[in-house]
C-alpha cells in the first residue's frame, strides 16, 4: 500500500505531483523519472543536477512503496562536436568529428572501446559511490537495433507537420551568449542535459526538410544531407558533404542515423512514458527543446510532455591545482575524492531546483562539514527543522538503506589540519587523533575513514604549497631571545598548564585563557576588545615558534599534533 508522506520540502512536493499525474496518465503502471547524460567529454557537476533532481524525486516515491523507474539515457549516439583538453588526446582527433560518440576512440592510455564508454565510466562510478539506483540506456543500442524504427518512420511521414511547428520558433532571434567567466567564478551549466548543444532541426536542404540525419556510410559522419525520401517504400538517399560518398537505403531496415535533436527527445517521452524530467535554464527559452517539444510530443507523438523543473547552474568555488588538466571543470568524481557520498548528496537535495549554489573546493569546504556536522546532530536530538531534517534523511540514504559512513566523524578541519602536519603518516596520525579526547580514544585509523582519506586528499591536492604547514626542526633562538617579558611569561604559563590540559578541548581551554590569566581574569572570562588584541598577538607568537608563520592550523590541532616535548622545545621550555 502507497504511503503518503510527511515531508514538506521540494522533492515530497514534486513527488506529489508526479504520483498523481501519473495515476491520472498510466495507472497501475510503474512511474518513470528520467534523465538525460552525453558522454562528449567529462561530465561535471553541474550534468549531476540533470541526475540528482530525478534520483531524489524518485527515491522519494519509491520509499511511498511506489513502483518507480530512473531512467539515464545516455547519448551516445550524439555527434562528437569538438576536442575537449582532457589527458591522452591531442588534435588528431579533430578527424572524428562528425561520427557518433561511440564511434570515436578512447583517449590514449584508457581502458574502455570508445570516447562514450570512456567517460560514462566515471560518472558511472561516482553515481554508485552516491547510491544513485537507475536504469541506464545506451541511445546507440537503441537506434542501431532499430528499437525506435516505428517511431523513425511516424516522424518522417509527418515531417510537414514537426517542420510547421519548428517554422513557428525558427525567426525568433537567438538569446545573447554570456561571457564566459574564469572558472573558479563561473557558474557551471546544470547540465545541458541529453544532446542539446547547438544541433540542428533537420531544416534546410533543396528538397525540404527532414527530421532524421544518417551517419555516412563511408566516413561515418553526419555531414550528410537527405535528397529525397519516398513515403511508401521508405526509399531515403543522402550525400555525404566530407566525402562526397552517397547511397540510397530503406529506411524500414537501415539503422545508422538518428532523429534530429528537438524530435528525439519528445519521441522518447512518449516512447518511454516519462512523467518526470527535468531540464536546464537553456531550455526553458522560446524556442528551446523542452518548449518545441511539448508541441511535438502532443501533435506529432500523442504522448504528453513530462512535469520538468527547471533547474539553475551550479558554480565552483576553489580549485587549486586539480591535477586532472581538464580546463578546471571538476567531476562528481572530483568531487568524491574530497567529499562524502552524503554530503555532495545534500548539497543538492537542499536546494530546489531553481536555486542555484556552489560546490566548495577551497576552505569552504570546512565550513560546509562544520555545518552538515551541526545538522547530524540537531537531527539526532529533534531540534533539526523539518525541511532539514528532510534533506539530511535524503542526504544519508536511500529507499535501499542507509549509505557507507565514517563511524567517527571527526571534525573535517581537525583531520586536514593533521593530515597536513604529519603528510600522511599513519603513526603519527594516529597517535594525534587518540590524544583528541583522552576519555574516548581513536584506537584504529579505520574508525576515521574515509573522512581522514577524503580530507588528506583535499590538503594533498588543494592547499597550495605555500600554504602547507612544516613544522620547524630546532627552536627559533633569535626570536626567542628577543621577548619581552610579558611575552616569556605567557609562554611560560603555556607549558605549565600543557601536562594538565593535554586534549582538544583542554589546549583549546588552555590557548585562549593564557592572555586572560596575564590580564588578571579567568580563564573561562568573556573575551574583551582588548583581550581579543592580546589572544591575537599570543596567537601569531605561537605560529611564529612553532612553524615559522604568522598563521596555521588551529593552535590545539598543532600542539596536539608537534607532540607535548617538542613543543617544550620549540618554545624555549
Amino acid at each position: 500500500m502507497a504511503q503518503q508522506s510527511t515531508e514538506t520540502d521540494w522533492v515530497s512536493r514534486f513527488a506529489d505531483e508526479v504520483i498523481a499525474e501519473a495515476e491520472r496518465r498510466a495507472p497501475g503502471k510503474p512511474i518513470v523519472c528520467a534523465s538525460g547524460l552525453s558522454p562528449s567529454g567529462p561530465i561535471h557537476l553541474g550534468n549531476l543536477r540533470e541526475v540528482m533532481t530525478p534520483h531524489l524525486v524518485a527515491d522519494e516515491i519509491r520509499r511511498r512503496g511506489h513502483e518507480v523507474r530512473h531512467l539515464i539515457s545516455w547519448d551516445d549516439y550524439d555527434r562528437y562536436r569538438k576536442v575537449p583538453e582532457v589527458p591522452g588526446v591531442d588534435k588528431s582527433w579533430n578527424e572524428h568529428i562528425g561520427k557518433p560518440l561511440t564511434s570515436v576512440p578512447a583517449p590514449a592510455g584508457s581502458a574502455y572501446p570508445n570516447w562514450a564508454e570512456h567517460f560514462k565510466a566515471a560518472m558511472c562510478e561516482a553515481l554508485a559511490e552516491m547510491g544513485v539506483e537507475y536504469h541506464g540506456i545506451s541511445q546507440t543500442e537503441q537506434y542501431t537495433a532499430g528499437v525506435y524504427r516505428d517511431q523513425v518512420l511516424h516522424a518522417m511521414k509527418h515531417r510537414a507537420d514537426i517542420d510547421a511547428i519548428l517554422g513557428q520558433y525558427r525567426t525568433k532571434k537567438a538569446p545573447a551568449k554570456k561571457s564566459q567567466k574564469p572558472v573558479d567564478e563561473a557558474e557551471l551549466e546544470a547540465a545541458e542535459g541529453s544532446g542539446a548543444a547547438a544541433e540542428d532541426d533537420g531544416s534546410g536542404g533543396s528538397a525540404g526538410y527532414f527530421p532524421y540525419k544518417p551517419y555516412c556510410g563511408q566516413c561515418e559522419k553526419d555531414l550528410t544531407t537527405v535528397t529525397s525520401y519516398d513515403d511508401e517504400t521508405t526509399e531515403l538517399a543522402y550525400t555525404c558533404t566530407e566525402c562526397g560518398f552517397g547511397e540510397t537505403v530503406r529506411l524500414n531496415e537501415f539503422n545508422r542515423g538518428k532523429l534530429v535533436w528537438k524530435v528525439d527527445w519528445p519521441m522518447r517521452w512518449a516512447y518511454e512514458g516519462v512523467i518526470f524530467e527535468p531540464s536546464g535554464v537553456d531550455h526553458s527559452s522560446p524556442g528551446s527543446s523542452f518548449v518545441v517539444g511539448g508541441q511535438i510530443v502532443r501533435q506529432i507523438f500523442d504522448g504528453a510532455q513530462p512535469i520538468g523543473p527547471m533547474y539553475a547552474f551550479v558554480g565552483i568555488s576553489g580549485m587549486a591545482k586539480m591535477s586532472s588538466s581538464r580546463g578546471g571543470v571538476p567531476t562528481p568524481g572530483d568531487a568524491l575524492k574530497i567529499m562524502e557520498a552524503p554530503l555532495l548528496r545534500w548539497l543538492y537535495a537542499r536546494r530546489k531546483p531553481n536555486q542555484s549554489f556552489k560546490i566548495a573546493f577551497d576552505q569552504e569546504i570546512q565550513r560546509l562539514y562544520d555545518e552538515w556536522d551541526k545538522l547530524e546532530a540537531k537531527v539526532a536530538d529533534g531540534s533539526a527543522l523539518p525541511a532539514d531534517a528532510a534533506a539530511y534523511s535524503r542526504a544519508a540514504r536511500t529507499a535501499a538503506g542507509e549509505l557507507p559512513r565514517t563511524p567517527r566523524p571527526l571534525p573535517y578541519r581537525t583531520l586536514a589540519s593533521v593530515a597536513d602536519i604529519t603528510a600522511g603518516h599513519d603513526e603519527q596520525t594516529l597517535r594525534i587523533l587518540s590524544e583528541l579526547d583522552p576519555d574516548s580514544p581513536v584506537t584504529s585509523l579505520d574508525e576515521t575513514r574515509p573522512r581522514l582519506d577524503k580530507a588528506e586528499y583535499w590538503i594533498n591536492t588543494q592547499v597550495p604549497a605555500e600554504q602547507r604547514t612544516i613544522v620547524r626542526d630546532q627552536p627559533d633562538e633569535e626570536l626567542l631571545g628577543t621577548l619581552d617579558e610579558q611575552s616569556r611569561g605567557s609562554l611560560r604559563l603555556l607549558l605549565e598548564g600543557l601536562d594538565e590540559h593535554w586534549s582538544l578541548d583542554g589546549l583549546t581551554t588552555l590557548v585562549y585563557g593564557v592572555p586572560k590569566v596575564q590580564a588578571g581574569l579567568e580563564p573561562d572570562a568573556k573575551p574583551t576588545p582588548e583581550l581579543k588584541v592580546a589572544q591575537r598577538a599570543f596567537f601569531a607568537l605561537l605560529y611564529q615558534l612553532l612553524v615559522g608563520r604568522d598563521t596555521g592550523p588551529r593552535l590545539p590541532t598543532l600542539l596536539l599534533a608537534v607532540g607535548a616535548d617538542r613543543v617544550r622545545k620549540l618554545l624555549g621550555g
